[in-house]
């Protein structure tokens, strides 16, 4: 059964913009240590960040509680799988979300191009 299904958009050159003006503390607010490495082997990095901001997005979309209702971003972080394959990696707030609501399987989907990123999550009980 589905739970939610959330979408997300974003415009990278507004990322890039919010990457040269905050930097590092923009980076260690949204984004763990794994992600910044990962988007940090990038020539553009800024496109991975978008993405990966996407499915965070989405992923609140899909909860249905939005950002700061005991749900932080650096709580949703996106891996890749052996396979290449993106998944959500969840923990405090968000791993207990999850689990009061039922939640037993998150689907995630990235994509981008070089002007926008975007995510979409579907959550199946």
């Amino acid at each position: 059964m589905i739970y939610g299904i959330g979408i997300d958009l974003v415009e990278n050159a507004r990322m890039e913009k919010m990457l040269q003006k905050w930097g590092e503390k923009f980076l260690s607010r949204v984004f763990s240590a794994g992600e910044i490495a990962y988007c940090g082997r990038h020539g553009q990095s800024s496109l991975h960040y978008g993405a990966r901001f996407a499915a965070k997005e989405s992923f609140l979309k899909a909860i249905g509680t939005g950002l700061g209702r005991g749900v932080k971003l650096l709580e949703i972080e996106v891996v890749s799988e052996e396979s290449g394959k993106p998944s959500i990696r969840l923990s405090g707030g968000a791993r207990e979300f999850l689990e009061k609501a039922g939640i037993e399987k998150i689907h995630l989907s990235m994509t981008h191009t070089k002007n926008y990123a975007s995510a979409m999550v579907l959550l199946e009980k």
